[in-house]
């Protein structure tokens, strides 16, 4: 494993999985409304806001120890559409398993209704897919000169 690649790649998730969330929003301001219904569930923004550098400081790290899995799985490619199709085979894994295990126990859980789980299901994967792209884009090697 090369370290400076596993930051990179872990850089460049973090990066694409938070633009893609805050696009997601931007596009759609109805989500962040279903949200809202549910206050006693959920911080208000001022509340998430000020808890946003932990909750960044662990995704990092969640990230950072899905690269080191990528890396340790990781049997070499033909190219770059090559990675780009593992690196979205292994996001697509991890987001259904983020499904499985974080919003459905969410749904179990906290007082929230179905279309906010499912909603949630849907982003989450995306994100993860495209998480998972960025990581095998960035973790395979470079082209020689």
């Amino acid at each position: 494993m090369n370290l400076f690649r596993l930051i990179l790649a872990a850089l460049g998730a973090f990066a694409a999985y938070f633009a893609l969330g805050g696009l997601i929003f931007g596009l759609f301001p109805s989500l962040k409304e279903e949200f809202l219904k549910y206050p006693r569930v959920y911080r208000s923004e001022e509340g998430q806001m000020s808890h946003m550098p932990a909750g960044m400081a662990g995704m990092f790290l969640a990230i950072l120890l899905l690269a080191i899995l990528y890396a340790s799985l990781y049997q070499g490619s033909s190219g770059m559409l090559s990675s780009m199709v593992k690196g979205a085979c292994f996001g697509a894994l991890v987001g259904l398993f983020t499904v499985g295990s974080h919003v459905m126990q969410q749904y179990v859980n906290l007082n929230i209704g179905l279309k906010l789980t499912l909603i949630s299901a849907v982003a989450y994967f995306v994100e993860w897919t495209v998480a998972g792209i960025a990581i095998g884009l960035t973790y395979r090697p470079l082209m020689p000169h």
